[in-house]
């Protein structure tokens, strides 16, 4: 029998891959599923049971959260990315994470074929037949729910008709959880007017008072929150969600462009990784230079965009990282945040690398480090140019 690797995650679609494909067409099925961050073991030990009692061969669980750090959340940190000045690419960046382990199991199994339950509506089946055909080359890329343009309806006949026992019915809010945010798409999202309900968000609000909380980062990295020192950045992230989320903070609605071309809306609670990112950038808004955090910014919008479009393995996104990465050796430093329900505020920073130091000048006041004459001349020769244009311009329409 042919191997198939599938990308599993219990859902209908995936369920429907692995009968459809062991049984109707006869492949011996492995699945696998990636956990980047949204699965408790309990969770993880019902799929597998789940996947078994469909009939796959073998079931594989990857923990990939840190892997999922290292690889791309940490330079969504450095480039302080945010996709429209909105959406923090939290299931964008999860899913090239969760190919890549896909198309590497594919290849220690040494599979003929590998599948995923992509429709043909959306990104993700951009995201994973591109990573395939780059990974896995000649390897043939399986989509049943794509292929058979399948009605949802049809696919729980499909499994009745099978003898399949799970739950069929469809979840008002379809919800995708992962390190870097969770998801929330419903039928407010469909339209281009309306809000997701409170009861619609996954993490309910039940904090009133405001907390004051101490970030530190290193190098770029986020190490500590309120003292408490973590092995790994993804552990940091984890803690201060479970004390941020419930303040409701970093809810939003994204409007973006798909990789195929329309627009969607999707709802998107991210606390950590908001509070994170802002602050991020206003650290090093007070340790970089002007024009660090000017090509940082220019170079952060593509790397966002270009990573949204699952073009993670194209060359240019490590030189990228490269730039980024070393533009963190000065952003060590503690920030200071005030959490309040629904929303927080960076009230200021701690580093030996700030800038903005007393010994070089007062912004507003006399300064120490130069004369009122220095400045007089410098504005003489900073604008030369401009004058000298201005001249001949005026020059030259004088004489028509």
């Amino acid at each position: 029998m042919k191997k198939v690797v599938l990308g599993f995650s219990g859902g209908l679609d995936t369920s429907y891959c692995v009968k459809y494909l062991g049984e109707d067409k006869g492949f011996e099925v492995h699945s696998i599923i990636v956990n980047t961050g949204g699965f408790t073991d309990d969770e993880l030990k019902q799929i597998e049971a789940h996947a078994y009692k469909l009939g796959v061969k073998t079931h594989t669980t990857v923990n990939a959260v840190k892997v999922y750090y290292d690889r791309i959340i940490k330079y969504l940190v450095f480039g302080n990315v945010l996709k429209n000045n909105t959406y923090p690419l939290s299931v964008s960046a999860e899913r090239l994470i969760q190919a890549l382990h896909i198309a590497d199991h594919a290849k220690h199994l040494k599979a003929e074929a590998v599948a995923h339950g992509s429709t043909g509506a959306g990104n993700d089946q951009v995201r994973f037949d591109m990573i395939f055909h780059i990974m896995i080359p000649g390897v043939e890329i399986i989509t049943p729910i794509r292929d058979l343009k399948l009605s949802r309806e049809e696919e729980i006949a499909y499994l009745k008709a099978k003898g399949v026992q799970m739950n069929f019915e469809k979840a008002v809010y379809s919800i995708n959880k992962g390190l870097w945010g969770t998801s929330v798409g419903g039928k407010e999202t469909l339209s281009s007017k309306g809000t997701l309900p409170e009861e619609a968000w996954p993490t309910q609000v039940t904090e009133s008072g405001n907390r004051n909380l101490e970030l530190e980062f290193t190098k770029g990295e986020l190490v500590s929150v309120d003292k408490k020192k973590f092995s790994h950045p993804s552990e940091a992230i984890q803690y201060l969600q479970c004390i941020a989320g419930p303040y409701g903070i970093g809810r939003d609605i994204h409007v973006g462009d798909t990789i195929i071309g329309i627009k969607g809306r999707v709802g998107f609670e991210a606390a950590a990784p908001m509070i994170i990112l802002k602050s991020h950038h206003a650290l090093e808004k007070h340790v970089l230079t002007k024009w660090q955090l000017n090509w940082k910014d220019q170079l952060a919008l593509f790397y966002g965009n270009w990573l949204h479009e699952g073009q993670i393995l194209d060359p240019v996104m490590r030189d990228i990282e490269a730039f980024f990465s070393t533009s963190q050796e000065n952003v060590s430093g503690t920030v200071f945040v005030e959490l309040m329900p629904y929303r927080f505020q960076v009230t200021g920073i701690e580093s030996k690398y700030d800038l903005m130091s007393s010994r070089f000048g007062k912004y507003g006041e006399m300064n120490s480090g130069w004369s009122g004459e220095d400045v007089r001349g410098f504005s003489k020769i900073f604008g030369n140019q401009t004058s000298i244009y201005h001249s001949v311009k005026t020059e030259n329409e004088s004489q028509k």
